[in-house]
């Protein structure tokens, strides 16, 4: 039998959706996977191997050719920019990425700052505006940094945006909507095209049949 297909996938959210639409693609999943504690899990009926990483981290996997496909959110995708095949929006996890800040906040030139967890799309959005602005990155509670003073305004996902009003902020400006993307690194879909390919197919089928 051929060696699974190794999968990067990121735990919480984004991984209970994409198992979910594994199940409906007919892939046999075991019922106790989304419990699962360990990093990597095989699912040896559907002769699949699980990767489970970071978001941050599943194109690194893919594109270093530890995984041969991945799900990784296309906010990731934009601020990663690795050298993989994006092949197919899974419409998961939707969401978006804005811009947010204090209420009544007017924009100045004097030296504003912006944090965010992703320095470089964000430079990349504030560059297409013409404007000119510091960058700091953090790796979390982004919320916190208008409130303390740190940064003018914040670049950061937003679901249903009730982080936002519980930390007294608000959405200034929307830059991209989000969702789960397929993605599979170039060595892999040369030598295992026909195994990604039904997966992708499979997978296709289900996710157009859900927006019908």
């Amino acid at each position: 039998m051929n060696d699974p297909l190794k999968v990067a996938m990121p735990k919480g959210r984004i991984f209970e959706e994409a198992v979910e639409l594994l199940r409906q693609a007919d892939f046999s999943l075991p019922p106790e996977f989304e419990d699962s504690r360990k990093l990597i899990v095989d699912a040896p009926d559907a002769n699949l191997r699980f990767i489970l990483a970071k978001p941050m981290d599943v194109p690194t996997y893919v594109e270093h050719g530890v995984a041969d496909i991945g799900v990784a959110g296309k906010d990731t995708m934009i601020e990663e920019e690795r050298d993989v095949y994006e092949v197919l929006d899974l419409h998961i996890s939707e969401c978006y990425m804005a811009v947010a800040g204090l209420p009544g906040y007017e924009k100045t030139d004097i030296n504003p700052k912006v944090a965010s967890k992703y320095p470089n799309l964000a430079t990349q959005y504030f560059k297409e505006q013409g404007e000119q602005v510091e960058i700091i990155k953090l790796n979390g509670s982004i919320e916190l940094a208008p409130l303390v003073g740190l940064a003018d305004r914040i670049v950061d996902i937003v679901s249903s945006g009730q982080t936002l009003k519980e930390n007294g902020l608000v959405e200034l400006e929307t830059i991209v909507s989000i969702t789960s993307r397929l993605i599979v690194n170039p060595v892999s879909y040369r030598m295992k095209d026909t195994r990604i390919d039904d997966m992708v197919e499979r997978l296709a089928r289900v996710v157009e049949g859900e927006e019908a």
